[in-house]
């Protein structure tokens, strides 16, 4: 057998960027010795990805460049300071212009300036890489080039030029380009072994959305389409497109009783582990009390809940738990129960896949695989995205690799009205393995809670209505409701026998 050559090895290498989501996205992270493009328009994200992936590379023990032909070192140090970065181990190159060239002695009238100034900038550019023998490379930023060379074919010569002299130095090169003045019709995308696109979208209302694509990376099956991510202390945080059948996991069958006897026998038996449940209603018919009996439930049994809040906060989530009998905070303090407010307006949809990800794999702060994943309410969940046409594709990727991990999913949808025909924000029945409906109907002078189980896939389970009370020592589910017909229309009609149970006294 041929023993690999060192150019071979030196091929085959990759690079990784230093943000966990990119690499994963890229397969591991940018083949060696090669010149890439990071496109995107002024405050994408482009400069703090360089930096992550420089201060990788010190972390490796590389030499590290940045070349910057427009901001300062002092500017880079105070965007690092702002992350808490140390760029020490990074050597800069400042090819900013000098403000001797303000002067009138710096106007000449018989060159074109344009020809010595990309001239003399290529030569420090390359005078800066033999002298410092850089292993990962960022030029900050092309728009600077683009300007000085002025026409496009000058413009090209020059990147063919930069990427022939790169591909003898044995190190990969990040071009940065903000996309300002005349981008030359995407030819650098065409020279360059690999091209990433950097997003930042305005919604009407919210916080800015930003998200990335890699457009191109020869030989390498990367992960496609848009990922979201955003910018917080400490660099990029990326979201990888979640991918259902890239995640399967061996787990245990079984079922993950409620708790409460009358329940368990409406659903015949339990919730299956790895299937996910729609609980559907109008609000206040008690779709949130029922998800926390089997947050508390599953507790009980040493498995961690996960629950994600977008329609209360946190304070009312405890206050009305605590007064229905079904206290929290006990399993809280254990880490078996996980609580977090959700503000659709400041979370994209991939952020949040990746937030309930990182909770069933247990790589999250909590470091506790989670059972029991719960989303009170879907309408937040569509709320929060800003394309609401793709919402059923993201929401079926995420409840099969729940599904995939051996999770019990429950999905609160709260349905416009009260009684009568009530709409849902969009139809998700089809999706659920399980789907439990919530009504409110009128006897006796009372308004009434029901509840039934439509479907469930996996097993058998009551066909029976029947009435759910909630009071301060929790729920109580009464006998099925027989003497009541229309019960699910939210007008019922007496069709003889005993009304039973009747209204308890404090019954919410």
């Amino acid at each position: 057998m041929d023993t690999p050559s060192r150019e071979q090895d030196t091929e085959d290498a990759v690079l990784e960027m230093g943000i966990t989501g990119m690499d994963d996205i890229l397969r591991g992270g940018l083949p060696d010795n090669c010149v890439y493009v990071v496109t995107g328009p002024p405050g994408s994200g482009k400069t703090t990805l360089a930096i992550q992936f420089l201060l990788q590379g010190v972390r490796e023990g590389e030499r590290c460049l940045y070349v910057t032909l427009s901001e300062t070192r002092r500017e880079m140090e105070k965007v690092a300071r702002s992350h808490g970065w140390d760029l020490s181990g990074i050597d800069f190159c400042e090819l900013v212009t000098s403000e001797n060239n303000l002067g009138a002695a710096a106007q000449l009238t018989v060159f074109n300036p344009s020809e010595l100034e990309l001239g003399e900038t290529t030569e420090a550019m390359i005078a800066a890489v033999e002298r410092h023998k850089p292993k990962r490379v960022v030029l900050d930023s092309l728009s600077e080039l683009r300007l000085v060379a002025q026409s496009t074919l000058r413009y090209r010569r020059q990147i063919l030029a930069l990427k022939h002299y790169f591909a003898g130095r044995e190190c990969v090169v990040l071009l940065l380009d903000d996309e300002s003045g005349d981008r030359a019709d995407g030819q650098l995308e065409s020279i360059a072994h690999g091209v990433i696109r950097l997003e930042q979208l305005a919604n009407q209302y919210g916080a800015e959305r930003r998200r990335l694509r890699v457009i191109k990376l020869r030989g390498v099956p990367f992960r496609g389409g848009f990922h979201d991510f955003t910018i917080r202390k400490g660099g990029l945080d990326v979201f990888p497109r979640l991918v259902a059948a890239e995640h399967h996991a061996p787990f245990q069958e079984g079922e993950l009783a409620s708790g409460h006897k009358e329940l368990d026998a409406l659903l015949g038996g339990g919730i299956p582990f790895g299937t996910s449940t729609l609980l559907l209603g109008p609000a206040g018919t008690g779709k949130s009390t029922i998800s926390t009996q089997f947050a508390v439930a599953a507790a009980k049994r040493g498995m961690r809940a996960a629950l994600y809040v977008f329609d209360e906060n946190l304070s009312t989530f405890h206050t009305r738990s605590r007064k229905l009998g079904i206290p929290v905070e006990p399993y809280l303090d254990e880490g078996l129960v996980s609580i977090q407010q959700v503000d659709p307006a400041e979370l994209s949809s991939g952020e949040f896949a990746a937030l309930v990800r990182r909770a069933a794999e247990g790589s999250d702060k909590s470091g506790r695989p989670a059972r029991v994943v719960i989303v009170d309410s879907l309408n937040g969940y569509l709320n929060a995205m800003p394309e609401e046409k793709f919402l059923t594709a993201q929401l079926h990727e995420l409840l099969s690799f729940l599904g995939q991990r051996g999770v019990v999913t429950l999905l609160t949808v709260t349905q416009a009205g009260m009684t009568g025909n009530m709409q849902s924000p969009v139809d998700t029945t089809y999706l659920a393995d399980n789907v439990l409906l919530f009504r409110y109907f009128e006897a006796r002078g009372h308004v009434r809670r029901a509840i039934s189980v439509v479907k469930k896939r996996s097993g058998q389970h009551e066909q029976t209505i029947r009435e759910l009370t909630v009071t301060a020592h929790g729920i109580h589910i009464g006998a099925p409701l027989e003497a009541f017909q229309g019960v699910l229309t939210g007008v019922p009609t007496y069709v003889g026998g005993e009304i039973e149970p009747r209204m308890e006294k404090g019954s919410a």
